[in-house]
């Protein structure tokens, strides 16, 4: 056996690295079998193997002194490089120095500069403006608006600012000579004003707040200002038309306006009970409100629930469009609730198995439109409910969120996802299952958040506190029921292809191999590909699960496992070479076992193990192993069965030890 640095890798089991160099010398294992028991020759072997281990031990020593004697060196290059640098950085940081006093003695000149260049060019802007003034007050006294500022409408900001200035000169002037101009003056200072007005008035229509305060700060210049606010009050009284545009064509938009109309008009009314109204001003504005907003509130939570009834409809059917599934019609009545009995007391398949082709027919996206639309329900039931209203009106939206997210999304694919799981001897099953209850989890969070943050404040001090809890844990319970038929379903499907690879793998040459001094393998073929099947398993569930449900489903998995590589052991009979060979698979099953970082599976696997040593220990020393610690505790039926695996079992009257 050539010894290389890469047999010493992590991880290292020294006692398994003396066993297998024990078994593979010709008359190094134990007594009995085709070959006797050659402790000299073992002996031999082990020395020159411990020579083969100084000789590795040296040649490695060598090369880590050469790299050592590497590192000192460019260690040495290193930090030669770094003063270097560091005197560079140092030639470079007085240059910056000298940069930055350069820089301050040019920018005070260039602050100077301006100065002077400032105290020149104010007077000539005034003088310019002037000119420019005068020249539109010619205008006016010609009688002609030629400029294109007063005939072009995309200036008329512009213009506003020129005749608000002229409108200023011409009051100063006197009456008798310039009444005229002075007219002609007013007359258009009034006509732009009113333009403002009206283009006021038709951008807060329009919703456009950039355009108001625009226009505003225009406005803010003219007598007519205070006309400007009170057009904008009569626009925001003007409540009932912007909720009757869309109360009958677009119910969304309509609930959105009454949320937003409500709520302006209450912050509104706590800014006015600021003021001095009266003693009893609280009671006075509450019946403005209800004045303006009582036709609307009374039918609002039918409109809520109708509309929420709907839009969730259309999320869930757009997206089985997308996937181009009909839904499958999900039975109820007494004959679908004897087949859910039937299914959780036996476990059995109900119907045709069914491929999905890996569609879980779960989406995430789905999921947030649904409680994004709910969360927006629940605000609005907050803010326009009456307060003895408000448990039993957020109760009936949650209902409606059970009604399309639990039942007609989740519990739907739950089904299919049921439906799907292959019998426990399909071969190449695609196990999907575990998908939908991964993506069933994380919809579960988010579902208990929504709960928890938007629900829970607006019952939490009413009696439907308890029906919303009750509801919730009937839910879960019900979908907690299915995952849990589905899981196991699934762990009997994994079961059984692993009896599969058994079946098809596994010679029983492999325990009884012809010639037993020529066996070079480290374990068989059937175990290898067993183990890559479980530790995949394990991955697939540790990803699909959370929390404790892990370590359950593991624990249940590996002890099916344990369970079928025990039964599956006691179908064959052991040489002594075939014996060692049982106990290498069995410790490639221990080692994937751990996998499972289960204390219950690593133990059932450590018990087999020590099972396993009684198919190749001496005949006079059984009685002594089988009294070991791992064996004690167990059967004695159960250790005489795996006694009477060996071939040397009749030969050897190895029964008597038992009797």
């Amino acid at each position: 056996m050539a010894t290389t640095a890469k047999m010493f890798e992590e991880p290292f089991d020294a006692d398994e690295y003396i066993e297998r160099l024990a078994w593979r010398t010709p008359g190094g294992g134990s007594k009995g079998g085709a070959e006797a028991f050659d402790p000299k020759r073992l002996l031999e072997e082990f020395e020159n193997h411990i020579e083969e281990l100084k000789q590795l031990d040296e040649k490695i020593q060598r090369r880590v002194e050469k790299l050592e004697h590497q590192c000192q060196r460019e260690a040495k290059e290193f930090a030669h490089k770094v003063q270097d640098l560091q005197r560079s950085n140092q030639v470079a940081f007085q240059h910056f120095q000298e940069l930055d006093v350069h820089i301050s003695y040019v920018a005070t000149k260039v602050c100077h500069l301006g100065d002077q260049l400032e105290g020149v060019n104010t007077p000539r802007q005034r003088a310019v403006e002037a000119q420019r003034l005068m020249t539109y007050f010619n205008e006016f006294l010609d009688g002609e608006l030629r400029s294109d500022v007063f005939n072009n409408p995309d200036k008329i900001k512009e213009a506003a600012d020129i005749i608000q200035k002229l409108h200023l000169i011409a009051q100063e002037l006197p009456f008798d000579r310039f009444a005229d101009v002075k007219a002609k003056i007013a007359s258009k200072y009034h006509d732009l004003e009113r333009q403002l007005i009206q283009e006021f008035t038709a951008a807060q229509r329009r919703g456009e707040i950039g355009r108001m305060r625009e226009v505003a700060a225009v406005l803010l210049h003219f007598k007519g200002y205070a006309h400007c606010v009170d057009v904008y009050i009569k626009q925001c009284q003007e409540v009932s038309v912007k909720l009757d545009e869309t109360r009958h064509s677009d119910v969304e938009q309509y609930l959105k306006n009454l949320y937003d109309l409500y709520t302006k008009t209450t912050a509104l009314a706590a800014k006015l009970s600021e003021f001095n109204l009266g003693s009893d001003k609280h009671t006075f504005l509450s019946k403005l409100i209800k004045n303006i907003f009582s036709s609307y509130l009374e039918s609002y939570i039918d409109m809520e629930r109708e509309y929420l009834h709907t839009r969730s409809a259309v999320i869930l059917q757009r997206y089985y469009d997308s996937k181009n599934h009909q839904k499958r019609p999900i039975g109820t009545g007494s004959i679908q609730e004897l087949k859910e009995r039937i299914r959780q007391r036996t476990n059995l398949p109900l119907g045709p198995s069914i491929d999905t082709h890996g569609e879980t027919f779960l989406s995430q996206e789905v999921v947030v439109n649904l409680l994004q639309e709910t969360r927006h329900a629940f605000e609005r039931c907050h803010r326009l409910s009456d307060p003895s209203d408000l448990p039993k009106n957020a109760f009936s939206i949650f209902l409606l969120l059970v009604e399309h997210l639990c039942v007609d999304h989740i519990d739907y694919a739950l089904e299919i996802g049921l439906s799907a799981i292959p019998s426990a001897d399909a071969k190449n099953a695609n196990l999907y299952f575990l998908d939908v209850v991964q993506q069933a989890n994380t919809i579960f969070h988010l579902f208990d958040k929504q709960f928890n943050d938007h629900l829970m404040p607006l019952i939490s001090s009413s009696p439907k506190l308890t029906e919303c809890l009750h509801k919730k844990k009937e839910v879960i319970e019900q979908m907690e029921v299915k995952l849990d038929t589905g899981i196991d379903r699934t762990l009997n499907c994994m079961v059984g292809q692993m009896k599969h690879i058994l079946a098809t793998e596994q010679k029983k040459t492999d325990f009884r191999p012809e010639d037993e001094n020529n066996v070079m393998i480290q374990y068989t073929t059937a175990c290898s590909k067993v183990c890559a099947y479980v530790s995949r398993q394990v991955e697939r569930v540790r990803k699909s699960m959370d929390g404790k449900n892990v370590d359950t489903v593991l624990t249940e998995l590996g002890v099916r496992f344990h369970r079928l590589i025990h039964e599956h052991l006691q179908q064959y009979s052991y040489s002594s070479m075939g014996g060692m060979l049982a106990i290498c698979d069995v410790a490639e099953y221990r080692r994937c076992a751990k996998d499972f970082r289960v204390p219950l599976v690593l133990q059932l696997f450590d018990t087999l193990h020590a099972l396993c040593n009684l198919l190749v220990v001496a005949p006079d020393n059984l009685k002594q192993v089988c009294s070991g610690e791992q064996l004690t505790s167990l059967d004695r039926n159960l250790l005489h069965a795996f006694v009477q695996l060996r071939v040397d079992y009749r030969s050897a009257r190895l029964g008597r030890h038992f009797s």
